[in-house]
């Protein structure tokens, strides 16, 4: 293991850094899916500290574990669903796995399979930390035929699967949309910590799209972000900290890459157009900040990522 608390911004790099096989991890799109059985964990299994940079869906028909967020801990049980979104360092461990599937996704492959405004669609992906929830054996076995799915398109050989394993995972969403959230609410959900947080990922992604619609020109900074909530910018700046483990100027950088990648790849919109729909004055600053954070240019990352 490279670092006593890795941050991975996808499973694959997670995985590398815990030392756990990563064969059945392809690494590229965004999206992964896995029985946790086929990774043959020695049990019982503590991971080390880390945190992730993507969401994810955990299905647990027969197994039993936990889960440690911010100090909160949960119990996964058979029949249970666990959500996660990018978000604070957390654990988990396991003491019995028979079949348990593991979803992982990234935004950029939300916006690319399902829809660019999905965080107006399913709203509760920004949510900050939801506890597992055992749900009934019909809603189960519903759920289950729709991740077997995404897991043998995830497996298959053939070009369009991505596409595929959009539209299934947007079948996915819609129904855990209508099941959970007929009478859940989000941990903490009168915290005035965990509404700043919300509000200001809210505001972030209302932000953006306002961006790459053209309806404002001006990207937001911390003070920007504070000033919405009439607060300190150094206030805010310690919440968002405290509670999800990225700076607001993190959470502002990552922002812009997410963005910057889906019109690369889902547009032809020219990237001097993408710089100053992104906010950016000029191409030459719009085109250092990507390669700082991707480690490529604009154009290669389009060359490489669109048919």
């Amino acid at each position: 293991m490279k670092d006593e608390n890795p941050e991975a911004k996808s499973l694959y790099e997670l995985y590398i850094h815990l030392g756990l096989p990563v064969d059945l991890i392809q690494p590229s799109e965004g999206f992964a899916i896995l029985n946790l059985k086929d990774i043959n964990f020695t049990l019982p299994y503590q991971s080390p500290l880390f945190r992730p940079d993507y969401f994810s869906f955990l299905f647990v028909k027969n197994g039993k574990g936990n889960y440690t967020i911010d100090h909160h801990s949960f119990a996964v049980q058979p029949h249970s669903i666990y959500f996660t979104n990018p978000s604070n360092y957390r654990t988990f461990s396991w003491e019995k796995i028979e079949e348990i599937y593991l979803i992982t996704f990234d935004e950029a492959f939300l916006k690319q399979y399902i829809n660019k405004d999905i965080f107006s669609i399913f709203p509760f992906l920004l949510t900050e930390t939801i506890s597992p929830k055992v749900v009934s054996h019909e809603f189960y076995e519903t759920i289950e035929q729709v991740y077997l799915n995404i897991h043998n398109e995830y497996i298959s050989q053939y070009d369009d699967k991505y596409r595929v394993i959009g539209h299934f995972l947007a079948v996915m969403l819609y129904k855990i949309r209508s099941y959970f959230w007929q009478d859940y609410n989000p941990i903490y959900e009168g915290n005035r910590s965990s509404q700043i947080v919300k509000s200001f990922k809210r505001l972030l992604e209302k932000h953006y799209r306002d961006l790459i619609t053209g309806r404002t020109e001006t990207a937001f900074r911390v003070q920007d972000y504070a000033d919405a909530q009439n607060l300190h910018p150094n206030y805010l700046g310690n919440i968002i900290k405290t509670k999800t483990g990225k700076s607001v100027t993190t959470w502002i950088a990552d922002k812009s890459i997410s963005e910057a990648k889906s019109l690369l790849q889902n547009s032809s919109m020219p990237i001097k157009e993408i710089t100053y729909r992104l906010g950016f004055s000029e191409t030459a600053h719009f085109s250092n900040f990507f390669k700082k954070h991707t480690k490529i240019s604009p154009v290669q990352y389009r060359k490489e990522h669109t048919s």
